[in-house]
């Protein structure tokens, strides 16, 4: 059984009786159900495929925070082999929330960066729920640097509400080490792809994602503030974060149009959590895509990355 979001109760109902007439049918009770299994298999199915049919903006920040989707770990240990993270930024600590190192994609050297959001409660706790501190921000820049030094590409997997906006974050310089990541990012020598497959949180998500091709996943979020944020500062009323979702333009398809992102990875019904394989290897395929048009034209990344970004919003 899935954790259902509250639009998707009617699916939840269907598929709650599909559960309990399989569990009659093992019981070793002479009951046929088959044929009642598979009518309401069929009607779970149409039911979640109206439900994803036209989802609200409010829907989509509700499917990008689910608790099972695959986080960047479960990519890192899908894609990539040969993984080794590196640890601490040589000047405070270790963060766990920022996963930094270098690894093999399908047979090529590459950096990877990620915010890791934790499956259950312990690793939620030990990775600060994908919130990085300054140090994680400055360990992805330790990394950004050594990948530029020696001609390997680098790849980022956001999925963050945000940096940790904490006391001690403070006090370490975390506007200063955001800042420092992006200039990172912007002045990289080899090419870099990201992709947002889950929130990408203001500051905390951009610190690794000014990248030449920037992707994300159907139903991800990317934006400069949560709704929730918007919407105590627009209203003072926290109640009213779906009005805040829908006039921020948040959602993977507004942002494509407005030319933020490069492209969009198709998700199967239900969302990631449903087929985590399957939107894993998607995404794979996506990033593998990116670098290959990378390559096919020689181009200054740096300058590529520049225009990009000074391209945004001026001609709409």
């Amino acid at each position: 059984m899935f954790n259902y979001l509250d639009f998707e109760k009617p699916v939840a109902d269907l598929e709650g009786k599909i559960l309990e007439l399989k569990k009659l049918s093992e019981s070793g009770e002479a009951v046929d159900v088959g044929d009642e299994v598979a009518r309401l298999e069929k009607r779970a199915q149409d039911a979640l495929r109206d439900a994803y049919k036209n989802l609200t903006p409010w829907q989509k920040v509700q499917v990008a925070r689910h608790p099972d989707r695959p986080h960047c770990l479960d990519y890192v240990r899908a894609l990539f082999t040969d993984f080794t993270p590196l640890a601490g930024d040589r000047a405070f600590g270790e963060d766990q929330a920022m996963v930094a190192g270098f690894a093999r994609f399908r047979g090529e050297s590459v950096a990877v960066l990620g915010l890791e959001k934790g499956n259950d409660t312990q690793t939620r706790l030990k990775h600060n729920f994908g919130s990085a501190r300054p140090e994680g921000y400055r360990k992805a820049v330790r990394v950004m640097e050594l990948a530029d030094r020696f001609g390997i590409p680098v790849v980022s997997l956001v999925d963050t509400a945000g940096a940790y906006p904490g006391i001690g974050a403070e006090e370490r310089g975390q506007a200063e080490a955001i800042a420092t990541s992006t200039s990172a990012c912007l002045g990289l020598k080899v090419p870099n792809v990201a992709v947002v497959i889950g929130e990408g949180g203001s500051g905390g998500a951009i610190a690794i994602a000014v990248a030449n091709k920037v992707y994300m996943l159907e139903h991800a979020i990317y934006s400069v503030i949560s709704p929730e944020g918007a919407a105590s500062i627009l209203w003072r009323d926290t109640t009213r974060s779906k009005d805040a979702a829908t006039s921020m333009k948040i959602t993977a398809q507004d942002l494509l149009e407005l030319k933020i992102i490069d492209g969009i990875i198709a998700e199967p019904l239900g969302g990631a959590h449903r087929s985590p394989e399957v939107v894993i290897k998607a995404t794979g395929d996506q990033i593998a895509k990116g670098f290959a048009e990378l390559a096919a034209t020689p181009i200054d990344y740096r300058e590529h990355r520049r225009e990009k970004f000074l391209a945004m919003g001026r001609n709409l």
